[in-house]
């Protein structure tokens, strides 16, 4: 159905509909493209200022996927006048924090009152023409890097069901507070083919969409995905959103799990599928490049992106998770 909306071809319009790629891109001039997004939703989190610093950080990620260099924000703020502004202008501190630590400014923004608080921003930032990581380059033989643990919906559903605690929370709400400047970063340093962020299609639903537009297919390593303590606990009691029992019928059509019982077939594809929160940057990394990119990002953050799988030659689309 995009296709009835998406515009009509424009040379200067280097990204749009079609690749599901994680921002628009505009050609300004040869040295200088625009990369816009935008992205907001519902509460993941108690706290207001946790609230806004990981709707910014979510909505930031967009931009970094592409290797681009975030400048300027505008809030979108939808929230119930009963809540009382103080409330709202934690939630617009936290956001603020986050694009003040991106490197960019908040310039304005739109409020409406809503009975549902939401809450996220419209991102503009640049990038050369030539240095745009699209979702759509990978090739076979790149080595697979994902930059944060798995696991934010299953872990939000275990805390909301009174089976995770606080602290076992905690971790989770760093991990969505933080920024993929690292890794942008990173995979700049790396001449990385391909890139996009992981959020609420899961891993690979995401990697999915990746290999589809680069005409490849994936090999995973079960062992080697990073997950928050417990995650795999929880997805065999069925602890998940809603939205990943919908996800795994999709999955199914793609990904193959071998030598495994049905039932922890299963556990595994709720992990595989989890929706997730400001997650990670996923990244395809020339081989003769793995190290650079680990050593650019370990520099930064103090952590090292777990190397997960590889892309390989065979039907588009496809992921086999060993």
């Amino acid at each position: 159905m995009l296709k009835d909306i998406a515009p009509p071809p424009a040379a200067d319009l280097l990204l749009g509909f079609d690749t599901s790629d994680d921002a628009a891109v505009y050609r300004l001039d040869d040295r200088t493209a625009a990369v816009l997004t935008l992205d907001f939703f519902t509460p993941v989190v108690d706290d207001p200022y946790e609230f806004g610093a990981v709707a910014a950080a979510n909505a930031l990620s967009d931009v970094f996927a592409m290797g681009a260099r975030p400048l300027v924000a505008l809030n979108i703020l939808a929230f119930p006048c009963s809540l009382g502004k103080d409330v709202a202008a934690e939630v617009m501190r936290g956001g603020a924090d986050k694009v003040r630590e991106a490197g960019a400014i908040v310039a304005g923004g739109h409020s409406i009152d809503d009975d549902e608080p939401k809450y996220g921003l419209a991102v503009f930032g640049t990038v050369h023409p030539d240095h745009i990581v699209r979702n759509a380059d990978a090739q076979a033989g790149d080595v697979l890097f994902y930059t944060k643990r798995l696991g934010t919906g299953i872990m939000n559903a275990a805390f909301r069901a009174g089976l995770a605690d606080e602290e076992a929370l905690q971790p989770v709400i760093e991990s969505m507070m933080a920024l993929n400047r690292a890794g942008a970063e990173a995979m700049l340093e790396a001449d990385a083919h391909a890139a996009t962020d992981v959020t609420g299609f899961g891993l690979v639903g995401h990697l999915h969409e990746m290999l589809e537009a680069s005409g490849a297919a994936a090999v995973l390593n079960w062992e080697a995905l990073p997950l928050f303590d417990g995650v795999l606990d929880f997805s065999r009691d069925f602890c998940r959103p809603g939205k990943t029992f919908d996800l795994i019928e999709w999955a199914s059509t793609f990904v193959t799990l071998e030598g495994l019982d049905d039932e922890e077939a299963d556990a595994r594809m709720g992990v595989l599928c989890d929706p997730q929160t400001s997650g990670g940057l996923l990244v395809a990394v020339p081989p003769k490049a793995e190290g650079a990119f680990a050593k650019a990002f370990q520099e930064q953050t103090g952590r090292t992106p777990a190397k997960i799988g590889r892309v390989v030659a065979g039907a588009p689309g496809t992921i086999e998770v060993r």
